[in-house]
């Protein structure tokens, strides 16, 4: 049922329960584990047995007769019943029912939106590649999960920032530089030595061959980079490396539907003094010390967030170690207006969730910053393993090393690639079976649920076929939907009320998996109900009723689909 009814529900027994001398009571509507028993359950007649000293069943059957005689109670309820010791079980109102069908065609692409966080700012991080090659399959899955995830927060009002934060300051920068210089070298006819941590790859060799031929490449923000054509240019190899390697992971990621709304360079937190701004104030909490030439942060301080040793900031040779950035980061992050910040990242990063939470606390408090204690959000995922041909494929011949991104998009498409990269929990691994993505079948879950729409627009165009015309919104908003009554189209309405919820729950809980399997339930109580019931009837009455539920199940299916960034094609 939609939340708005579930409210009104709510409000009927708190009413009741007042005028019974009970106030704040914890009143919980669950659905049956029991179809047979009814919509909706609740236990609250045997949490005030101790509190009104009488029996549970007792309390029920006075609570039922106080939210009978409440005016709405008919319009929502049609009757209660007392199970076991004091269980009120109640079943819904026709009307009640088949109300969720009139809100979907009501809202039509706003269904299952609300407006909670309206006004509130949230950044989602995510993909964060170095531009040092191409992208591969913890990029694609990162990419999948954060561009749905923004998504679903914009359903619950958020707004939304998708920002890529380049590692643009490390030492792979210099290795990149000197493995394509290396390769210039070869190509122009010297001997080389390839050092065992060079990049390897076809892609160097690409971005040799266009170095010496002096190419000009243009970046996302218009920025032209001539190459100069000189090997002992080093600077230019460098500007040209790393402009030609982000436009490569741009267009991987476009193939992958996955774009962004800011793209952040760790080098600016440098030139702009932030790294320096978070070390000093670090450093004046009293939550540092110096030892054996390094700089430390006493993180065993904050027993709170579990960090189990304390943390060097600074290395004996001078250069901060990873999270003193990205405390600088995070705090930027923060001071730019957003009030929550979600990272998707690898696994491996789970050892420096702990520092880096600590160092924003810490750095913060001391800079007049008020920034919440989970901040960030972190959702690790794990890798995935490719199966094609029922063999692990672990190797590209682009990247030289492992499977990429574009590869993955190659093989099955973007709608395949989005779905079954996010249709599991972020933290669990998974298989990713080319040959079960590319299947049409019912196995496939992407097939699957595209099927379930284009069979649903293979009806209406074989109504007006047949010359029958379709409901409109406005007729349905009128319509008696009593006809609705078997036991697949109940299942099928009371799938579709769920999908507000299921859009809220995705977003709180950062798991966009949720949504693909409500998407799978969905379909397969549209497959029940269609299989059980003929659709096009004579029956005018029965007929209408029927296509107003499928135009209902369609729109909801293109809403959940359109979350996931999946096409929802009209014939298969």
């Amino acid at each position: 049922m939609l939340n708005e009814q579930k409210n009104a529900i709510l409000s009927l027994f708190n009413d009741a329960l007042v005028s019974m001398s009970v106030d704040n009571a914890q009143i919980l509507l669950e659905r049956p584990k029991v179809a047979a028993h009814g919509d909706l359950a609740c236990n609250v007649a045997m949490q005030l047995a101790r509190q009104l000293k009488k029996n549970p069943r007792a309390i029920a059957t006075e609570l039922i007769e106080r939210i009978q005689s409440l005016p709405q109670s008919k319009e929502l309820i049609e009757s209660f019943e007392i199970a076991g010791p004091g269980f009120i079980n109640m079943r819904l109102s026709q009307q009640a029912k088949t109300f969720a069908i009139r809100e979907v065609l009501r809202l039509g692409s706003d269904f299952g939106k609300n407006k909670d966080h309206a006004g509130e700012s949230i950044l989602i991080e995510y993909v964060s590649a170095n531009p040092t090659g191409p992208l591969h399959l913890g990029h694609a899955r990162q990419g999948a999960l954060g561009d749905v995830l923004s998504n679903l927060m914009r359903t619950q009002g958020w707004n939304v920032c998708r920002e890529f934060y380049y590692n643009d300051a490390g030492v792979q920068i210099q290795t990149l530089t000197e493995s394509v210089r290396l390769r210039i070298k070869e190509l122009l006819g010297e001997t080389i030595t390839f050092p065992e941590n060079g990049y390897q790859g076809l892609y160097i060799k690409d971005i040799a061959k266009d170095f010496l031929d002096k190419k000009t490449i243009r970046t996302r923000d218009g920025q032209e980079i001539t190459a100069s054509g000189n090997v002992e240019d080093v600077d230019s190899i460098r500007a040209f490396s790393v402009g030609y390697l982000k436009n490569e992971q741009d267009s991987d990621l476009n193939a992958l539907g996955v774009s962004f709304d800011n793209f952040y360079l760790e080098s600016s937190l440098y030139s702009d003094g932030l790294v320096e701004r978070a070390v000093n104030a670090l450093i004046a909490s009293g939550h540092t010390y110096e030892q054996d030439g390094a700089l430390w942060l006493r993180t065993t301080d904050f027993k709170e967030f579990g960090d189990d040793k304390d943390r060097v900031m600074r290395k004996q040779d001078g250069h901060y170690t990873y999270f003193v950035p990205d405390v600088a980061y995070h705090l930027s992050k923060f001071e730019r207006g957003f009030v929550k910040a979600v990272d998707i990242q690898g696994s491996d990063h789970h050892g420096t969730t702990a520092r880096v939470r600590i160092g924003v606390q810490v750095a913060g408090q001391q800079l007049g910053l008020n920034v919440p204690k989970v901040f960030p959000v972190y959702v690790l995922h794990k890798m995935l393993k490719v199966i094609k041909n029922g063999e692990e494929v672990k190797m590209s011949k682009r990247s030289g090393t492992y499977v990429t991104l574009r590869d993955l998009v190659n093989w099955v498409g973007k709608d395949a690639a989005r779905f079954f990269l996010v249709s599991r929990k972020a933290d669990s691994e998974f298989v990713f079976d080319i040959d079960l993505a590319l299947s049409q079948s019912d196995e496939n879950p992407v097939y699957y649920l595209q099927y379930a729409h284009a069979r649903i627009c293979s009806v209406f165009a074989q109504a007006k076929e047949k010359g029958f015309s379709i409901p409109t919104q406005e007729a349905i908003a009128e319509m008696d939907l009593s006809a609705l009554s078997d036991k697949n189209a109940q299942a099928l309405i009371a799938r579709i009320s769920e999908f507000p919820e299921t859009l809220s729950v995705a977003a709180k809980e950062c798991a966009p998996h949720t949504l693909c399997f409500y998407l799978k339930d969905l379909a397969g109580d549209f497959h029940a109900f269609y299989n059980a019931e003929r659709v096009l009837v004579e029956d005018e009455a029965v007929r209408n009723a029927r296509l107003a539920l499928l135009l209902a199940a369609r729109q909801v299916l293109r809403n959940g689909l359109d979350l996931l960034g999946v096409s929802a094609p009209e014939k298969m």
